[in-house]
């Protein structure tokens, strides 16, 4: 094939497929950072110059000075104790995150610059390119919302020692968006490569996908709750079981019902670990459907479901271990992946010529 000219949908989907991996390593490091309480350790969005962490003592210093004037340190590290030293780990975690955000943005941006002045997007895929380009914009956008939520004057007057859990999930589930967009679109492109129809999106792939996203929400919402350490303690007392019962006391009623359902921690996790087996009881569902022509999809559906699960048990059992914990976001990645996969494959079986879902 010509260097530039035809359109080169082998190559863009590397690319894409590639993008995906950085988009599962930011997510993978925002686990990090989210667990290390890292997330408000820089308190202003620099995009050019904030790539270049401090150079010199007098640098860190202006920037602990400034950490310190938040109510997360005010109210929480500073009465701990926290020292300039403690100070440099948690803000590495945050400036390795919007290091690789900036990385990202560079990676996506100089290739599709690249293929579009080479003629070598296909007929149909610029839209949907420029539209992951804007996604990832807003997730810089979004992620800097999150920030402001926990250090700006509305933060200050309240005295939020953390960020909104809502900025949170909305940066979260932006990136796993945008995941599932890379992965659909380099899939649509092997697709084009075949001279093959592309995939729809309608019916049961669409509700696994619905159902998936709910569970990922409810996970962003767990992760900026701190939910996860509202169990209680012991094996059998915090899972099954939350606080030695299957409903959890402490749910708090008295703001309504919405807010129950979508920031009261006991409720959020007890939502979260449950809504898991429903969503078990779809991916199978479409597993099975896809096992007799797409036995490598069925089979890598499974793993990371099941994966998934038993990380999240483990991550209450070991009272949100750092590590198991990050595995357990890791997969949560995964698992947006494997299920776009799945609901591709669906979607492409429907639109071939006389086919029959099963």
């Amino acid at each position: 094939m010509a260097s530039y000219g035809p359109a080169r949908p082998h190559a863009i989907a590397r690319w894409l497929y590639f993008m995906a991996a950085l988009v599962v390593a930011m997510v993978l490091v925002g686990g990090i950072t989210r667990l290390t309480e890292s997330g408000l350790s820089i308190t202003e969005w620099k995009p050019v110059t904030g790539a270049l962490p401090p150079l010199s003592d007098q640098a860190w210093q202006a920037e602990f000075d400034a950490y310190r004037q938040i109510p997360e340190y005010t109210q929480v590290n500073g009465p701990a104790g926290m020292t300039l030293a403690d100070y440099k780990f948690i803000y590495f975690w945050e400036w390795l995150h919007r290091l690789l955000g900036r990385f990202i943005g560079v990676a996506f941006v100089v290739p599709l610059v690249f293929f579009w002045v080479r003629n070598a997007i296909p007929v149909g895929f610029k839209h949907r390119l420029v539209a992951l380009l804007a996604l990832g914009g807003l997730q810089g956008v979004f992620g800097w919302l999150m920030v402001s939520s926990g250090v700006g004057a509305e933060a200050q007057e309240l005295g939020r020692t953390d960020v909104s859990h809502y900025w949170l999930s909305i940066h979260l589930m932006t990136a796993f968006f945008t995941l599932g967009g890379l992965v659909w679109t380099a899939l649509d492109l092997g697709n084009y490569a075949q001279g093959q129809p592309r995939a729809g999106l309608r019916g049961f792939p669409l509700a696994v996908l619905g159902v998936v996203a709910l569970q990922l929400l409810y996970g962003a919402w767990m992760a900026g709750l701190n939910a996860g350490f509202v169990a209680g303690g012991g094996w059998l007392n915090s899972w099954p079981l939350m606080q030695g019962s299957f409903f959890p006391e402490g749910v708090d009623w008295s703001l309504g019902a919405w807010h129950a359902f979508t920031a009261d921690p006991f409720m959020v996790h007890f939502i979260h670990r449950w809504w898991a087996w429903i969503t078990v009881g779809f991916l199978i569902v479409m597993a099975r459907r896809l096992r007799a022509t797409q036995r490598p999809i069925s089979v890598a559906i499974h793993i990371v479901f099941g994966s998934q699960i038993l990380l999240g048990i483990a991550t209450v059992w070991s009272g949100v271990s750092l590590w198991v914990a990050v595995a357990h976001q890791l997969f949560g990645a995964l698992l947006v992946c494997v299920t776009v996969w799945g609901a591709h494959a669906m979607g492409f079986r429907d639109r071939m010529p006389g086919s029959v879902m099963r």
